[in-house]
């Protein structure tokens, strides 16, 4: 797979970063009149776009092993590194704000989580199917 392949598959997680963040900026006020901290969730949202980049770099790497059983490994350890990073950065946030931990925020986070992590296998999956053709 070329970079330039590579970079096209992962587009759409391009996107959804672009667009949430630009949500989040946007509708600061609706957010926070939620009792939602917008900042929480921008760098959430960061984190999981950068794990999902990294876990992407490495899924691309990977697709061409010639042991099929390496390409789901490479899939479970790269959701499951996405997974403890984030759950390290949650205790992170936890610790610091103290009793002001925003739930809803965290709440948006994990939501966010799903999101990528579906986009990503999805992507994922297709690419995986065009391998072998």
């Amino acid at each position: 797979m070329t970079n330039k392949t590579g970079f096209k598959a992962f587009r759409p997680v391009l996107l959804i970063f672009i667009i949430t963040t630009a949500l989040f900026i946007a509708a600061r006020s609706v957010f926070t009149g939620w009792n939602i901290d917008t900042n929480v969730l921008i760098i959430g949202n960061l984190l999981l776009f950068l794990a999902s980049a990294v876990s992407f770099y490495i899924h691309t790497k990977n697709m061409h092993a010639k042991n099929g059983h390496a390409v789901i490994r490479t899939m479970y350890g790269s959701i499951m590194a996405k997974m403890v990073i984030c759950i390290v950065a949650a205790f992170i946030y936890f610790s610091a704000a103290g009793k002001g931990v925003n739930k809803y925020a965290v709440f948006g986070c994990m939501f966010l989580y799903l999101i990528y992590t579906f986009v990503e296998v999805s992507i994922l999956m297709k690419l995986s199917k065009t391998r072998h053709v």
